[in-house]
């Protein structure tokens, strides 16, 4: 079976974009990286012919941040097309505007714990939150 991760041929395209992060992102990722939420993911992590903003593999957690370019129809339906192909891979995608992150980071960050804490991760390992209950 042929991987979908991290293809060689997006390689130069997710490090440009990792240089070039938006300010949410990189508020966000100051945020995730190191396992801030207790699960560890990976920014501008490539899907078949997609590179997403943020991606936690083991619990198949997406973050997407959308900026205003997103809420244009030609980009609605490309997100949406996006979104099916990576759903039906089992993955939950949640898409949050770049104000969103501006002015309520703590409900953002509440949301993906919420997520987080609801996904098993493969083998049924549960997730560091969820050790010690």
């Amino acid at each position: 079976m042929r991987t979908v991760h991290n293809l060689r041929e997006s390689k130069k395209r997710r490090k440009d974009l990792r240089n070039s992060a938006t300010p949410q992102e990189i508020i966000l990722w100051s945020r995730l990286k190191g396992r801030g939420m207790g699960a560890k993911f990976r920014r501008q992590h490539s899907i078949g012919v997609y590179i997403v903003d943020f991606c936690c593999s083991p619990q198949k957690l997406i973050v997407e941040i959308d900026g205003s370019q997103h809420s244009e129809e030609k980009a609605e339906l490309y997100d949406n097309v996006r979104t099916d192909y990576l759903e039906k891979l089992g993955y939950t995608v949640l898409r949050f505007w770049n104000n969103e992150i501006n002015v309520n980071l703590e409900g953002v960050l509440m949301k993906i714990e919420e997520i987080l804490n609801h996904t098993t991760p493969p083998y049924g390992h549960p997730s560091s939150s969820e050790e010690g209950r």
